[in-house]
């Protein structure tokens, strides 16, 4: 019987939520540990943090599928060999197939960089600002189908200031990534949620799931 769950995180980039995975992790209480980082980008400044870490990576070029099946076909015999549990998403610039997703149901989360259902897909900043929003944050849900669009397991409120620009903002929402995808990835990792008819359901509500950033202290 295997102990602590087996995580792979897909990256496109820098890997700086793959780096608070990575620093949650490294506690030995903490319910899961990290196998493998994948990444569809050969030289991803992600893979180097997980090097140095001693994590196993993999490149998988989304070019030279011919579908975009073809390809997540190639990520799923990867995170089988490698007798992955959980996927992790993090900033991994894709969209992944129905197949796939289907065939990860319940295992597979994201972070997304808004208080969804408000503000799915890309350029989430700007918009933000261009809307007037008070408000913004993160949000760590269950992957469907369905883009940005599936149950939400954890998400970090911070505030728009009156100075803001996309740069400080995206700064200020990635702070508040750091600390919520530990938080949900360690509630699926530690069977304290999981995803049932269409609908994130704890064994036991935290009180933590909804977290306000201070960015004055």
């Amino acid at each position: 019987m295997r102990g602590r769950k087996r995580i792979a995180v897909l990256i496109s980039g820098r890997g700086t939520n793959l780096q608070a995975l990575i620093d949650a992790t490294n506690d030995p209480n903490y319910p899961a540990q990290i196998a493998l980082v994948l990444s569809n980008i050969a030289g991803a400044p992600g893979l180097a943090r997980a090097e140095k870490m001693g994590i196993a990576t993999q490149t998988i070029s989304h070019r030279g599928h011919a579908t975009r099946e073809a390809f997540d076909a190639k990520l799923h015999e990867a995170l089988i060999a490698a007798q992955i549990d959980i996927v992790c998403l993090a900033g991994f610039m894709r969209i992944l197939s129905d197949q796939f997703v289907r065939r990860w149901r319940g295992q597979l989360i994201n972070i997304h960089p808004s208080l969804l259902p408000a503000f799915k897909g890309l350029d989430v900043h700007a918009r933000v600002l261009e809307s007037g929003a008070r408000i913004s944050g993160c949000s760590v849900h269950f992957v469907i189908p369905e883009l940005d669009s599936g149950p939400i397991i954890a998400q970090a409120a911070v505030p728009v200031l009156a100075d803001d620009t996309e740069e400080s903002l995206a700064a200020r929402t990635l702070e508040a990534e750091h600390k919520i995808y530990p938080l949900a990835l360690g509630l699926l990792a530690g069977g304290k949620v999981k995803l049932e008819d269409g609908r994130a359901v704890f064994s036991s509500m935290p009180t933590n799931l909804g977290l306000l950033i201070n960015p004055l202290g």
